[in-house]
């Protein structure tokens, strides 16, 4: 019988999850599969209890499940200090660790950016935004946090520490000293393909601009990137690496990185 993992949020459909995880799986020989499940806020508890009953080997969470999830279920330090969860494993109860930043930091350093000592901007006050603002912080990057709701780039700001948080009426200003523009909101995501929160004439020639939104691949802020002379780095990446820790911790096999990241181009048609 196969040993069931999968991806859970809302909205789900848009998700490449199943499609990387399950050629990873044929890859290795592994008598598994990877589903999408759409679960709203108010029901991820019954939903995890639901999958533990069932055996399920793991579990991804993305939007707006993230957060939710803290409280609910035992965490491992860097998500209980991050405040977000994106990872579930049942090995031995119900547990949570947080893969976004990690896979962010190796998405930068793939495209040859280091963020040490650089002035990072994160678009957006969620559960990847906690986790790329602390992982971030703790590698020695400056961190600025904008948010449509001030209040809530503040708040994570504050629990932070020594990062600021503002709305995005300051953005402009704000742009002129950043090195890493980072968005990640959905803001641009499929459907909404001609939405982005930054234009080219906010941006500088010297500025990297990674959307962590991976479909379309190339969203307007990174059309908008490439018009400013700005450095553009896609979301697919990011996918992939915190695709590919999420399987080390549910099987503890090394994770086929290639074989997954092929199959997530090809279902992009890239």
């Amino acid at each position: 019988m196969k040993q069931v993992f999968g991806v859970m949020g809302d909205p789900i459909a848009h998700s490449l999850s199943p499609i990387m995880h399950n050629a990873a799986f044929e890859a290795l020989g592994m008598d598994c599969t990877f589903h999408a499940f759409k679960v709203k806020q108010q029901d991820l508890g019954d939903a995890l209890k639901g999958a533990q009953a069932m055996g399920f080997g793991g579990l991804n969470l993305t939007v707006p499940l993230k957060e939710t999830a803290i409280g609910i279920i035992e965490t491992d330090d860097l998500a209980a200090r991050i405040g977000a969860v994106n990872t579930i494993d049942f090995k031995d109860g119900i547990k949570g660790y947080n893969t976004d930043g990690l896979g962010a930091q190796k998405t930068l350093e793939d495209a040859g950016v280091d963020i040490q000592d650089k002035n990072v901007l994160i678009l957006g006050a969620g559960g990847a935004a906690r986790a790329i603002a602390f992982t971030f912080t703790e590698a020695g990057a400056k961190v600025n946090i904008a948010n449509r709701t001030p209040e809530r780039a503040m708040t994570l700001a504050a629990e932070i520490g020594n990062v600021n948080g503002f709305g995005l009426d300051v953005l402009g200003r704000c742009l002129e000293d950043t090195d890493i523009l980072i968005n990640t909101t959905t803001v641009g995501m499929d459907p909404c393909i001609g939405d982005t929160i930054v234009t080219a004439d906010q941006m500088h020639s010297g500025l990297t601009v990674f959307d962590v939104v991976y479909n379309p691949l190339k969203t307007k802020l990174l059309r908008e990137a490439e018009a400013a002379g700005a450095n553009p780095v896609t979301g697919i990446m990011m996918l992939v690496y915190q695709g590919a820790e999420a399987f080390r911790i549910w099987t503890g096999v090394k994770p086929p990185v290639d074989i997954m990241k092929k199959a997530v181009m090809e279902a992009l048609k890239l």
